[in-house]
């Protein structure tokens, strides 16, 4: 018997999330991988640059219908929405966050510069800050804080990434740093889409990290104690990132380069135990920002 279709992508995937799902419960568990497995499929239709964008758009407003369809109780088509539909149920996941993560990927199909962070921040909200929320549901928390805090550690790693991935962005045409941001350290588009280093492009990578680490701070002050334990898994995922953002500036931010600076996957799994050791000891596992 074939395992379900969203545990294949997510062990396909290698991501950071995949790995710390490992400290969850088994219900739960589940639950994630098939979150997981929807927010990689809607990602990949949009990064799927092979595909015409009207092909792309058309098959994301697919998967908004089908989504809605699961939400509202009647059952979807697209296996991995079949699959996670019992968790929409049981979790009592909102098809406004769904939509609002749609709404984000299209944004990858049409927008490639952003003018300031304002503008980022919006869909930094929609493509990782809703994630966090509809994670957090399925984590369980008794504090309505807590939703602040997904909202600022979603964006923390998305920071990050964008910061990570300049170059690898830049080969494809994008440039998700702000043109505010570029035009105060006197760095060109052009430079950016060449991959040319500079002293001022340092200084551009030193104010997204200053931006990064300011969210990461904030997450670590908005997590209410209530729900430490419950997000052990969120708060893995923000030391790993911390730890990646820690590495790229050690290095002087290697970031122009097609491909991305990354954690091994010994480090990451070192960092799993530790977690679940520090968790078990009772002395959380917070250790960014």
């Amino acid at each position: 018997m074939n395992p379900p279709v969203s545990d294949q992508i997510t062990k396909k995937s290698g991501s950071n999330l995949a790995l710390a799902l490992v400290l969850l419960p088994k219900d739960r568990r589940a639950a994630m991988t098939a979150l997981y497995a929807y927010c990689r499929q809607v990602d990949d239709i949009a990064d799927e640059d092979s595909v015409s964008i009207d092909r792309r758009a058309g098959e994301l407003r697919r998967w908004r219908e089908e989504t809605r369809r699961a939400c509202e109780g009647f059952d979807p088509e697209l296996p991995v929405i079949k699959e996670l539909k019992p968790y929409i149920e049981r979790y009592r996941l909102p098809f406004r966050l769904f939509d609002e993560l749609i709404a984000g990927v299209e944004m990858d199909l049409v927008t490639v510069r952003y003018p300031d962070q304002v503008a980022l921040d919006e869909y930094c909200y929609r493509v990782a800050s809703v994630v966090g929320l509809l994670s957090i549901e399925i984590f369980g928390y008794r504090d309505p804080g807590c939703r602040e805090y997904a909202d600022a550690l979603g964006k923390a790693l998305q920071m990050t990434n964008i910061l990570r991935d300049v170059g690898n962005d830049a080969q494809r045409g994008r440039i998700y740093v702000p043109l505010a941001d570029l035009k105060a350290h006197g760095v060109t588009e052009a430079e950016i889409l060449e991959g040319k280093d500079s002293d001022r492009f340092q200084g551009l990578a030193r104010a997204i990290d200053r931006r990064a680490r300011d969210y990461f701070e904030k997450a670590r002050r908005m997590l209410p104690p209530a729900d430490r334990d419950a997000m052990i898994s969120a708060e893995l995922m923000g030391a790993v990132y911390w730890q990646l953002l820690l590495k790229l500036e050690r290095a002087s931010f290697p970031v122009l380069a097609a491909k991305p600076l990354r954690l091994s996957r010994g480090r990451k799994i070192g960092m799993v135990l530790s977690a679940l050791i520090r968790w078990k000891l009772g002395l959380g596992v917070t250790t960014y920002g």
